[in-house]
């Protein structure tokens, strides 16, 4: 497990849930037929098998966490490959049973739906162990805050792909998407968890934009950690905030980033800065 940031607070994220969520509906409902079959950044996936997909995460939240009901239960842990391609064929069925549901059904559900995740999770302890470890940061064991920034991260990420599809303006002012990449940042010591470097080794990561801000993943105590601030950077890379999002859940990979970075210092530093996947896949 990746010990957690030692300078850095939890990142709190329920009062953003309804913001973004309502923005969503209001997106959904002045969809025209068409748009629901545009094709999006989530490989094979339609518009409406995305939306299909964020209405389903409801749902297991309600079933499982809420309500105590595992209707299917996971395989045992035979590694992450496994947990994802388990996680992955049950996406898939999801997706192909709800494209049976019409539109409107489809936002009348998440609009139920979504309120009453929102009032689960106002009902947690932030800081009490939560139901599922962030995997993709390296824990087996996550506080809730974790948990629950993110899934404000799945639903903005998410959120984002239906609307670059049907040619509707992202949701990039520093509000809504600065705790989106600050979630994310919990996961580079977990990309560079294979790196070998001499102690006080510092890399910088820098999101330039509205939302954006620096971020460094130091080596100390033989580990990596996530810091605010280092007395130096062996390397910086440098990113648009319109770039991060794609590459931190796998809608442009790692190559194609490469020459839309600015990098400075050890090259083979920074680019590991591009490996970190901050969804199941």
């Amino acid at each position: 497990m990746v010990d957690q940031p030692r300078s850095l607070n939890p990142i709190l994220t329920l009062d953003l849930f309804p913001i973004l969520e309502g923005k969503l509906i209001e997106l959904l409902r002045c969809l025209r037929h068409d748009d629901w079959l545009r094709p999006t950044l989530a490989k094979r996936w339609t518009v409406k098998d995305v939306a299909s997909h964020l209405l389903d995460g409801n749902l297991k939240r309600l079933s499982i966490q809420r309500d105590g009901f595992f209707g299917l239960m996971a395989p045992p842990r035979e590694g992450y490959e496994a947990f994802v391609a388990f996680i992955n064929r049950n996406n898939a069925d999801w997706v192909q049973a709800a494209r049976r549901l019409s539109p409107r059904v489809l936002i009348d559900l998440m609009e139920i739906t979504s309120k009453e995740v929102q009032e689960l999770f106002h009902g947690l302890d932030p800081h009490a162990p939560a139901l599922w470890g962030v995997s993709w940061a390296g824990e087996e064991a996550s506080a809730n805050w974790f948990d629950i920034a993110r899934e404000y991260t799945e639903r903005w990420h998410h959120q984002q792909q239906i609307r670059l599809a049907v040619e509707r303006p992202g949701i990039c002012g520093r509000e809504l998407y600065f705790p989106v990449l600050e979630t994310f940042m919990r996961g580079m010591p977990h990309a560079f968890r294979s790196v070998k470097a001499r102690e006080g080794t510092a890399v910088e990561i820098q999101i330039s934009g509205e939302a954006g801000g620096s971020w460094f993943v130091e080596k100390s105590d033989s580990n990596w950690h996530l810091e605010l601030h280092a007395p130096s950077a062996d390397a910086t890379l440098k990113m648009d905030q319109e770039l991060a999002w794609r590459v931190f859940t796998k809608a442009v990979d790692a190559q194609a980033a490469a020459g839309e970075v600015e990098i400075t210092g050890d090259r083979s530093l920074a680019m590991q800065a591009l490996s970190l996947v901050a969804v199941l896949a």
